[in-house]
């Protein structure tokens, strides 16, 4: 492998995890914060996909503008959803959030189906982010992928800074440690788990219509980021924003390589992972801060 090759493979390795970490972080909330096992949090991937497919003929070159409008409609989605249905699952045992939270995995995919169709689909770049960069004298990378990665590093900050140096970061790992305390306090403990139920949602959203653009949008593509994102939190440690980031960027980086050198086996790379780290370290890379 010469150096422009290992340099694309460690750009693709480096793009693909900020994309889990986004989805990664919205589950490790609801997850570690909440209590709830979300097995729907992949069909909100497919939603934000899907969002993309749907507006982007709206704003034409205005990509930054659907985003953020793809964000809030996401957003707005979560606070919904979890007023009308998750806010009765914290009470529930893990076994009834699953079999709720599946079913809605089910209900998802049958509203896609009747909406749109089970055909797939693509969702052109802007014409401003289609370009490439030379790397060596036979190899380029597009310009959307750089795009992704900024994208997604601005959002891993502000989500930092969010949840540790703001008031509302305060009150969510009040509330995550001691939520009758806080109920003590006088803060509406209903509506601060709404709010970080709809960031979660916003966060897998928001992944999905960044990557729609490089990829297809299909029927079932939430589900098997599901499963990387629950290696993802595992690895991590539930709970932990650092630590979710460590281990997307630690599978974006197994699996990249891992198609790479080992094709046939690349399958099984990140869950080899996982259980190596397990047996080192059973609550994860990174415990939970508060």
């Amino acid at each position: 492998m010469d150096l422009a090759t290992f340099l694309v493979q460690c750009l693709n390795a480096v793009q693909y995890g900020l994309l889990l970490f986004l989805v990664a972080s919205g589950l490790t909330l609801i997850f570690g914060i909440m209590g709830v096992i979300n097995l729907a949090h992949g069909s909100f991937y497919m939603v934000g996909a899907y969002l993309a497919f749907a507006i982007a003929p709206l704003f034409g070159q205005n990509f930054l503008l659907m985003l953020a409008v793809g964000v809030l409609l996401a957003a707005a989605f979560g606070y919904a959803l979890e007023w009308a249905f998750y806010s009765y699952l914290y009470q529930r045992e893990h076994l009834q959030q699953v079999l709720m939270t599946y079913a809605l995995i089910l209900v998802f995919e049958e509203l896609r189906s009747l909406l749109v169709g089970n055909d797939v689909h693509g969702v052109a770049a802007p014409q401003w982010l289609s370009g490439s960069i030379e790397l060596g004298s036979l190899m380029s990378y597009p310009v959307y992928r750089l795009f992704a990665s900024a994208a997604c590093i601005v959002v891993a900050v502000a989500l930092y800074y969010v949840v540790n140096r703001t008031n509302l970061g305060m009150m969510i790992r009040a509330g995550a440690s001691n939520r009758d305390m806080v109920r003590g306090l006088g803060i509406d403990i209903r509506r601060l788990y709404r709010i970080v139920f709809a960031a979660g949602v916003a966060l897998a959203a928001l992944a999905g219509m960044i990557a729609a653009p490089m990829s297809s949008v299909y029927p079932g593509m939430g589900n098997h980021v599901l499963i990387i994102c629950f290696v993802v939190v595992v690895i991590g440690g539930i709970g932990s924003i650092t630590g979710a980031l460590i281990a997307s960027l630690l599978v974006g980086a197994v699996d990249t390589f891992g198609k790479v050198f080992f094709a046939e086996l690349s399958g099984i790379g990140v869950y080899v992972l996982m259980a190596v780290i397990l047996v080192w370290r059973p609550e994860g890379l990174m415990k939970r801060s508060y």
